[in-house]
C-alpha cells in the first residue's frame, strides 16, 4: 500500500511539473505575434496613403487635361472669329 501511495504522488508530481507553463516560450510567441500585426498594420497604412496619392495624381492629370482642352477649345474660338 505505501508503494501506491508514493506512486501516486510520484505522478502527481511529474503531472504537475508538465503542466506548468513556460513564459519565456509564451513571451517570445507573444512578441512575434505583436510584431507581425504591427508590421500588417503598417503596410495596410502605406497602402492607403499610395491609394490615396495616386487618386489624387489621377484627378490632377484629369484636370490638367480638362484645362488643356479648354484652352485648345478658346483658342479655336478666336481663331474661326
Amino acid at each position: 500500500m505505501k508503494n501506491v501511495a508514493i506512486v501516486t504522488a510520484a505522478v502527481l508530481a511529474l503531472s504537475l511539473a508538465a503542466c506548468n507553463k513556460n513564459n519565456a516560450e509564451n513571451n517570445a510567441a507573444n512578441e512575434t505575434a505583436v510584431e507581425n500585426t504591427a508590421t500588417t498594420d503598417v503596410n495596410a497604412a502605406g497602402n492607403d496613403v499610395t491609394a490615396n496619392a495616386d487618386e489624387a495624381l489621377n484627378a490632377a492629370a484629369s484636370e490638367t487635361n480638362a484645362a488643356g482642352n479648354d484652352v485648345a477649345n478658346a483658342q479655336n474660338a478666336v481663331e474661326n472669329k
